[in-house]
């Protein structure tokens, strides 16, 4: 049976996805430590809320509020054997909101890292990794998520095992990684190695991509990394809004939705078929982005010089794949900041 995400990339040219659930939920109230997961049965007001912000402002699919759902993440809030209900119960709101939506929208069951460092270098097997995923993902498969959303995973060893729990559950999934050190991952993963990694699985994505990182130029060039690649199958970008600043205690980004439109478009021209944004990524970032995606016209790859120029330099010289294309310094000031 052909999935939903399967369907709904036949008949669109892009997709837009949603923006920062963390972001939005501490805006919400949410406190630094807490675990946003609880709030799918303390607040499920809010959840709600989040989850409309992105659909109000044009998201085709949204992810659900279980990025620590596994249970090693939730054993730090003492909720380790609360996976499956916090999970279904994620993924039961969104449905909720979905099918109101007056349009469609897919359900994406976010799932985060592990949080521990995979073997050899750490303690966490394979088999006991694929069944922490495994668990997670029967929780949002029976809350009804449309599609799983692997996110911010820096080892293959884990995204394999992310792979492998989503064949188990028997759903469709997308996966990303973060490419945050110099244009690798932080365990030294390139774009092009993501790539071949991608097309080696028994169970690979129906897309795949990068999330979060440095900022929207390094996610940029993480893209094009892939299209030299020779990435065939759809590729997700979803980049922070801008860099984060400290200020008065707490974390701003400074892309305004100005920059966060360019980006979007700019990321459709490099080659992304599913465009959303990361950390610091609003409602209201989402809405101008659905605006530049619709009246923008589609265009040539941009050029590195061209990021550079409209979105702020690269935060390292290269993208960690030995092409030492000169790039500029990152900038103070940004276009639209």
């Amino acid at each position: 049976m052909t999935s939903p995400l399967a369907e709904m990339l036949k008949t669109r040219d892009w997709l837009m996805a949603d923006g920062a659930t963390g972001t939005t939920l501490f805006n919400m109230g949410l406190q630094s430590g807490d675990a946003p997961e609880l709030w799918n049965e303390e607040h499920p007001d809010r959840i709600a809320a989040l989850y409309r912000g992105a659909v109000e402002a044009g998201s085709d699919l949204f992810l659900t509020n279980s990025f620590g759902g596994t249970r090693s993440r939730l054993k730090l809030h003492n909720a380790q054997d609360r996976v499956f209900e916090l999970n279904r119960r994620a993924a039961e709101i969104g449905r909720e909101v979905a099918d109101t939506a007056g349009h469609k929208v897919l359900v994406a069951g976010s799932m985060g890292p592990t949080g521990e460092i995979m073997a050899p270098m750490g303690p966490l097997t394979h088999e006991v990794a694929v069944e922490m995923f495994h668990e997670q993902a029967e929780g949002l498969k029976a809350g009804g998520a449309d599609v799983l959303w692997v996110e911010t995973i820096s080892a293959p060893e884990e995204y394999a095992a992310a792979a492998e729990a989503c064949r188990l559950a028997g759903m469709d999934w997308c996966g990303t990684m973060s490419f945050d050190t110099a244009g690798r991952t932080m365990m030294g993963l390139t774009s092009a190695g993501m790539v071949e990694m991608v097309e080696r699985l028994p169970n690979a994505p129906t897309a795949f991509g990068a999330n979060c990182g440095v900022g929207a130029s390094d996610l940029l060039r993480t893209v094009l990394g892939f299209r030299a690649a020779g990435a065939e199958r759809p590729v997700i970008a979803k980049g922070n809004a801008g860099i984060p600043k400290y200020h008065e205690g707490h974390i701003h980004y400074d892309g305004t939705p100005e920059l966060m439109a360019r980006y979007a478009v700019l990321a459709r021209d490099a080659g992304a078929t599913i465009i959303g944004g990361c950390c610091g990524t609003t409602a209201e970032h989402l809405r101008a982005m659905k605006t530049a995606l619709e009246t923008t016209a589609r265009g040539p790859a941009p050029t590195l010089e061209q990021i550079a120029e409209e979105l702020g330099g690269f935060s390292s010289g290269s993208d960690g794949t030995g092409d030492d294309t000169p790039t500029r310094e990152r900038r103070g000031r940004r276009r639209g900041a």
